[in-house]
Parts: structure tokens; sequence; C-alpha cells
């Protein structure tokens, strides 16, 4: 579980706190495209991070949001919001540097495209993880190249892979970002992804998976409401989940599985707005998963 997971890495008891960069993303700008990715919002996907602003303040707004929660003291520091290695380097270097050189900050997590780690952001992040240890989050969503097509990715299979070979080679961490039940793609392609990220080589540190959550004002709002696709249940989810944790690699960390929809926004599937509930099930099911994995 990723509580054992961090404690084991920080010593003590560490939360991420949702920060933001203030940065754009090349799928929204023309670079790779425009509009996004089709299941993204106005937000790039960030609702709950901590509104732009000093980081200073941003961290103090973080921790006011979770004092209810956690009584740690050590803190991942999570950029999320759109693509977080894009932009004018000097800036993000001295946003970077102002995060990672805080004594509560463990380590720096960012979440970005496989197509935006040109070599001043190699560069970068190698003099960041020097100090503190950096995450790298790869949004790919799925392996598989007709479905990023219709998403509207912006990028090939392809471009993930040598990424994420330059990244493991560079001695960084590296967490991919899955979602399930996008359009057009059965179990066996959702499993597919799973069983391609379980044997790449170096392997892969950490994992995200999601299940999609079609939001209000995006472009797969827009295409669901024309044509609504099927979407799973509970049940069916969980399922699936716990056939992912049986095929991925023991030591690969699952950091989520599930997504907090905003209230506002989510269309469907409204079983995900019962976080408790959901988060019981499917800890439930990855229980039940290990047994029958050993």
């Amino acid at each position: 579980m990723l509580s054992d997971y961090l404690r084991a890495e920080f010593g003590e008891k560490t939360y991420r706190l949702s920060l933001s960069s203030g940065c754009s993303c090349p799928n929204r700008d023309g670079h790779a495209g425009h509009g996004g990715c089709t299941f993204c919002s106005a937000g790039g996907s960030g609702e709950f991070a901590a509104p732009a602003a000093p980081v200073d303040e941003q961290i103090r707004v973080a921790k006011t949001r979770i004092a209810g929660k956690t009584n740690a003291q050590r803190f991942i520091a999570y950029f999320q919001a759109f693509t977080n290695t894009y932009g004018n380097i000097d800036r993000l270097r001295r946003l970077y540097l102002d995060t990672i050189m805080r004594d509560e900050i463990a380590a720096l997590s960012l979440g970005t495209r496989p197509d935006c780690l040109g070599p001043e952001v190699m560069d970068m992040l190698l003099e960041l993880n020097e100090i503190k240890p950096v995450w790298v989050e790869l949004g790919l969503q799925t392996i598989h190249d007709e479905t990023a097509l219709r998403i509207h990715r912006g990028y090939p299979l392809s471009v993930f892979d040598e990424s994420y070979v330059r990244l493991k080679s560079a001695g960084f961490s590296v967490i991919v970002h899955m979602i399930m039940n996008l359009p057009g793609e059965s179990r066996k392609d959702m499993l597919d992804s799973i069983r391609y990220l379980s044997k790449l080589d170096p392997a892969l540190d950490g994992i995200k998976i999601q299940m999609l959550q079609i939001l209000k004002g995006t472009a797969m709002a827009e295409e669901y409401e024309k044509e609504p696709f099927e979407l799973m249940d509970l049940e069916a989810y969980a399922a699936l989940i716990g056939e992912c944790a049986r095929i991925l690699p023991s030591d690969t960390v699952l950091h989520r599985m599930t997504g907090d929809g905003p209230r506002r926004l989510l269309l469907a599937p409204l079983w995900c707005l019962d976080k408790k509930r959901v988060l019981n099930r499917l800890n439930r099911e990855l229980r039940e998963s290990m047994i029958r994995r050993t």
C-alpha cells in the first residue's frame, strides 16, 4: 500500500500536497494540439490543487485543507494540473528549487507528458534530484494508439517508451497514469495496457489508475451525451483493479486506484462520488487479490 511505502521510504508518515505550477499544456496551445485531451477539464485535472499563488501561500492552503486528515509533518509536493515541465525553464527551476529546499518537503512529484522532457528539462530535473527525490508522473492513459487518437492525447506510444527509458536511465522514479474504460476499449484492451507496463525494463516504480470520469465542459462529455457508451459499475471496476494488481510486479507501488471527480462537474459514473464506499470496496478487492496472488 502507498502509505506503507511512504513510511518505509521517508521513515515517517508522509502526505501529498497538491500544488499549482501555473503551467499550461502543449496539447492546448497548438504545439501538440488544441483543446487538450478530450477527458481533461478546464482545470487541467487539478481542481483540488491549492490556488495559483506564491508557493509559500500554496503550501499553507494545502496544509490547511488536509489538517483534519493527517498529522504528517513531511510532505510530497505534487504539481498535478496541466504539464509541469512545459514553459519558461528559468521560472520553473526557481519555483521547484524554492519548493524542494523546504524542510517539510520530502520529495517533489511532477505531473507531465512524455513529449515535454527535452534536454533543458532533464538538466533541471537532474539538478533537483540531487537535492531530494524527484518523481516524474507521466500521463499515458492507454498504450493503444487508436484510443490515443480518439482522446486527442497528442503523441504515440513510441514517445512514451523513449522518455521512460531516458528517465529511468537518469535515475528518476517514474509513476504512470492510466485511465480505465476509455471509449472503444474492451476489458482486454485495458488489461493489455497493464501487462505492457508490467513488462517495462527497467521496472515501473509506481502507477496511478482511475476510472474514466465524464466531466461537464469537456469534449468527452459532448461525445458521451451525443452517443453514450457503457461505463463500468463499481463491482466491475473493482474486479478490474484486482486483476491489475495481480498482473503488476509486487514492487510496483499502486499510488492511486480511483480518482476524485468534482461533484459540480461529474456527469458519470456517479458512484465515484461515494468515495468511502468506493475505497472500501477497492481495498477489499485488493486484499482478496493479494491472497489469490500468493
